[in-house]
């Protein structure tokens, strides 16, 4: 899903920040390693490794606890693998992005007859939000965290969202919006960063006070518009390399909508391939 994928990005694109919430105490070594393990090799999609001093830390994000091979295996598994591999102790996290149905065990253990491998469990809907209003990296996954007014923590996030460096804010925000849609409506997600972020947006801004000449509602359509193509070129070049002349000519002819549905298709790509693939999708 690209709920667990988003959050394996965010995972590997600040790992000291991560590393230093898992844990607990500030990490400032961290180095991100690959996710194919031997001797069968294969492909942990939604699941971060990262090596630290004298240890490795594997993050795994889940929004529901049901898996094939169950998770408790798969732990055991991939920690027999990083083990082979590094020889060094490996502390294991799952992130659960979802509460399980009532009544739902949560197990923290693998175990058969004398075999026991235990690992961590993070239930993100009962960790103090505070933290993650505070830092940038884990910003996204603040509208998940426990909260009893659920609109007044949304609103909280819309104002840190607003308070980064322009450079830094659409990128985040995208990610957050992104996140909240696990809990929240989107059409309130989009109601209120709207109304927070894009009235922040310098481009925006621009873009309006130029339409309020031809027509307010013009303008407006216009700010959101250039905003989106503006992020999607940086998050697709994030995630598939330097763009050709073809390419960047074929998203400035996307609408708002289709913009928005290749911000959601894009953290799944891979190659420019992956690209090429949803705009045929378009015709």
């Amino acid at each position: 899903m690209s709920f667990d994928n988003l959050c394996k990005l965010l995972s590997e694109k600040y790992p000291e920040r991560f590393a230093s919430w898992v844990l607990g105490t500030e990490q400032t070594c961290v180095k991100v390693l690959k996710t194919e393990l031997s001797i069968e090799p294969i492909r942990a999609d939604y699941v971060t490794f990262l090596q630290l001093e004298g240890r490795i830390l594997h993050l795994e994000f889940q929004t529901k606890l049901e898996s094939t091979p169950p998770l408790p295996l798969r732990m055991l598994d991939y920690w027999v693998r990083l083990y082979r591999l590094y020889r060094l102790p490996i502390t294991q996290v799952i992130v659960l992005l979802l509460p399980p149905a009532p009544e739902t065990i949560i197990e923290t253990a693998f175990r058969v007859e004398n075999t026991v491998h235990e690992y961590r469990v993070i239930c993100i809907w009962s960790e103090n939000p505070e933290p993650f209003l505070n830092d940038p990296a884990l910003l996204p996954l603040a509208p998940l965290t426990a909260t009893a007014q659920p609109q007044a923590l949304l609103q909280q996030v819309v104002a840190k969202v607003n308070q980064l460096e322009p450079r830094q804010r659409p990128e985040i925000s995208t990610y957050t919006q992104i996140l909240a849609g696990l809990k929240y409506n989107q059409d309130l997600i989009r109601q209120m960063f709207r109304e927070g972020m894009m009235r922040e947006s310098v481009i925006y801004q621009e873009i309006l006070k130029e339409g309020e000449q031809r027509g307010e509602q013009r303008g407006r359509e216009e700010g959101r518009k250039a905003e989106g193509q503006l992020l999607i070129l940086r998050l697709l070049t994030r995630r598939v390399g330097e763009l050709p002349q073809q390419v960047l000519e074929r998203i400035e002819t996307l609408s708002l909508e289709q913009l928005e549905n290749l911000g959601e298709a894009l953290l799944d790509f891979q190659a420019i391939a992956d690209l090429e693939t949803w705009f045929n999708t378009l015709e």
